[in-house]
């Protein structure tokens, strides 16, 4: 690492805890954790990644590996008035959002960054219903303290603008009832979430709960991206077991590999795990890498096969969505993200209105809905065997016809929308109320033409198909995945809520099944030793 830059983070690393706050050490340089051993290993410091390493902390030490850079310092991420800006400029090694385009032609964009998406979405904050918590079979009482958690740290209710008060009465005007006011809870009707920025325009993210953990037990490694799991082979138990990871530099200088492991105490119970919290893209793309999935396409890269699972990659699914521009012209209105959701059509369909820069000087006011349980799935593969290039997705949009039919009445909602009377009185003008509605062949066309991601992609390790309820991968030990990319549905109006929650809640669990282990451990070394026994 550069002098500049280590002098850089000492002292950011002073500024933080000058204020009270105490923050685990983070360090770009590879080479002080190359050779060295952790208790648990989290791979991305994301969403899920940042909440899962703090708890695993509190007992353990962990090493959380994130392919992006530190998000302190950058105002494009950290205040709101900058809302959008960390999304105009990507490059291939180094932007906070990495883009990418689908087989299907969509772009889209992956966090790059420690905090993850967290750091460069529109902070609404929002829980899953019941009925998916239910579904995905989580403990009501442990979701609700994990989602509490996260909320008493990082989540603000917000001071509603001018522009976020029409987009609540041109939701109304639609149709869109009851007025729920302030809710976390994913009700239908028109609600105003809660936000990552707090009263003074500051975004708080992922990497904030850092701060909650044990930071003496956390080390940071920042610009390293992980080439593949490390696994050895038990010979006693003839099983496969996750013993560390591989990693190069992320910006493209060097591709020579570093390894860091898991500690291996003799106790076999008292291993930890590798935890994959790199994402939708990231962690099927990493299994891949590593070995796991179909050996068809492993074969294609003459990637050795560890594991034949051929649920990686599989069940892909984005909400598409279409959006329509309030204003015909782009202003410079400042950009604000959405603070108001609409929940309607019994939860099928989700739309939100922020005004969104398309330049450093120009905003626009796009609205946009989503269809919230589309049926096309499509899958993910390799594109090579270089980690820091994005893999091969397709989504399938629209592909089924009842997911063509549901945005048609997408469209429909948003004309309504946009043709209120809140929204013409806002922009002085009643450009699309003179418009005529569009017709249903009309609205089949732009959403064939038009359609666009909510950027709630999903899937590639699916809980029942590449991780068990414990998110364990199958056939392997000693390795989880941890985030969207065990999701089958994309929860509540979006994703980030649930995500932060199931880091905490998943880090919970595990220190619960470590410290059983241990007492069944102790009690077994008893008994053997016990002659009454």
């Amino acid at each position: 690492m550069g002098f500049s830059l280590r002098r850089f983070i000492i002292f950011l690393h002073l500024a933080i805890c000058s204020s009270g706050q105490t923050f685990p050490y983070m360090t770009s340089d590879v080479t002080e954790v190359s050779g060295k051993s952790f208790d648990y290993i989290v791979v991305g410091g994301g969403t899920a990644g940042c909440p899962i390493a703090a708890t695993l902390s509190e007992n353990f030490s962990v090493l959380l590996v994130e392919r992006g850079g530190s998000p302190y310092g950058n105002p494009f991420i950290l205040e709101s008035k900058y809302y959008g800006f960390s999304l105009l400029q990507t490059d291939e090694y180094a932007s906070v959002a990495q883009s990418f385009v689908s087989k299907d032609g969509v772009s889209n964009l992956r966090g790059r960054v420690l905090g993850g998406s967290s750091a460069i979405n529109g902070g609404f904050y929002s829980r899953a219903s019941e009925d998916f918590v239910k579904k995905v079979g989580w403990d009501n009482e442990g979701v609700r303290d994990a989602y509490e958690w996260v909320e008493s740290r990082i989540i603000s209710k917000p001071d509603l603008t001018p522009w976020s008060y029409v987009v609540a009465f041109s939701f109304l005007e639609a149709g869109i009832l009851p007025y729920n006011g302030f809710s976390l809870e994913h009700i239908e009707g028109t609600k105003i979430g809660g936000s990552l920025f707090d009263a003074q325009g500051r975004r708080h993210l992922s990497a904030d709960l850092l701060e909650a953990g044990n930071p003496s037990n956390i080390t940071v490694l920042l610009n390293a991206t992980v080439k593949n799991v490390i696994f050895h082979k038990n010979c006693n138990r003839d099983e496969k077991v996750a013993q560390g990871i591989r990693f190069i530099k992320s910006d493209g200088s060097s591709n020579q590999i570093y390894e860091a492991y898991l500690n291996q105490p003799d106790n076999w119970s008292s291993w930890g795990d590798v935890i994959l919290a790199a994402g939708a893209l990231g962690s099927p793309q990493i299994l891949l890498l590593s070995g796991i999935g179909p050996q068809k396409h492993l074969n294609k890269f003459k990637i050795p096969l560890v594991l034949d699972l051929k649920g990686v990659g599989e069940g892909m699914q984005d909400n598409p969505g279409i959006g329509i521009l309030a204003d015909s012209k782009p202003k410079n209105r400042p950009p604000e993200p959405p603070k108001v959701a609409g929940i309607a059509d019994d939860f099928r369909i989700i739309i939100e209105a922020g005004i969104l820069p398309i330049s450093f000087n120009a905003t626009v006011i796009p609205i946009a809905a989503k269809i919230a349980f589309p049926e096309s799935i499509g899958k993910l593969g390799l594109n090579s065997t270089d980690p820091r290039a994005n893999p091969s997705v397709t989504f399938n949009y629209l592909a089924k016809e009842k997911d063509s039919a549901q945005c048609v009445k997408l469209g429909q909602l948003l004309e309504r929308v946009v043709r209120s009377n809140s929204i013409a009185f806002f922009l002085g003008s009643k450009e699309h109320q003179n418009k005529l509605m569009s017709t249903e062949d009309e609205l089949r066309k732009l959403c064939k033409k038009n359609v666009r991601t909510f950027y709630h992609y999903h899937g590639g390790c699916t809980m029942g198909s590449v991780v068990d309820e414990n998110y364990r991968v199958y056939g392997v030990t000693g390795l989880r995945v941890v985030d969207g990319s065990t999701f089958l549905e994309s929860p509540g109006t979006n994703p980030m809520a649930t995500l932060l929650m199931l880091g905490r809640y998943q880090g919970i669990k595990i220190l619960k099944e470590r410290k059983d282990a241990c007492v069944f451990h102790s009690e077994t070394q008893q008994n053997h030793h016990d002659p009454k026994t």
